[in-house]
């Protein structure tokens, strides 16, 4: 009796207890590469120079087995439209090393990402020579994983910000990628 009292609640607690896919916890790929494109929406003072444009991102991704936490190399770049006709235009690129926390689920993988690294921002006036500075910056956000059979695509939004002595340029590109 008590025997079978101890299967029976050992086989409910499995079965009720969360699973955590193998995808989740990284053990299908360690290494993964991926590329995203979407839109990146200017922010706070750089709204009032710039309207919405467009990002590139290509990625570098480890994940180490059993742990929800993983590492994220990240090289994007940002091209913000013009608000006038004779203005600057502004493209932004940045390489980032990113944290990426995987929370647990069962069908798609909802995850946070943050981090920091270095943004190239080049202004292109309309009647001179192109500049470029380059500043500290960082990045967080949130984004969903959607599994499939060959890879993986993933929808994602981040908060960047870099502060250029004079000012502090904000922006938000929302992606869509793949990772191989």
């Amino acid at each position: 009796m008590k025997r079978s009292l101890f299967l029976a609640i050992a086989t409910i607690a499995l079965v009720a207890a969360p699973r955590v896919s193998h995808a989740q916890l990284g053990a299908l790929k360690p290494i993964q590469l991926g590329i995203a494109g979407g839109a990146a929406q200017p922010m706070s003072d750089l709204s009032n120079e710039v309207k919405m444009g467009y990002n590139g991102t290509v990625a570098l991704a480890i994940n180490v087995p059993l742990i929800p936490v993983g590492l994220r190399i990240d090289g994007a770049y940002n091209q913000f439209g013009e608000k006038v006709i004779v203005a600057n235009t502004k493209h932004v690129i940045s390489a980032t090393g990113n944290l990426v926390w995987r929370l647990p689920s069962v069908v798609i993988s909802p995850y946070l990402i943050g981090g920091a690294g270095l943004y190239m921002e080049t202004t292109t006036p309309s009647t001179a020579a192109a500049t470029t500075d380059r500043h500290f910056g960082w990045n967080a956000g949130a984004g969903i994983n959607l599994p499939l059979m060959v890879f993986k695509a993933f929808v994602e939004a981040r908060y960047n910000t870099y502060s250029t002595g004079t000012s502090t340029v904000k922006f938000v590109p929302v992606t869509f990628g793949i990772m191989f």
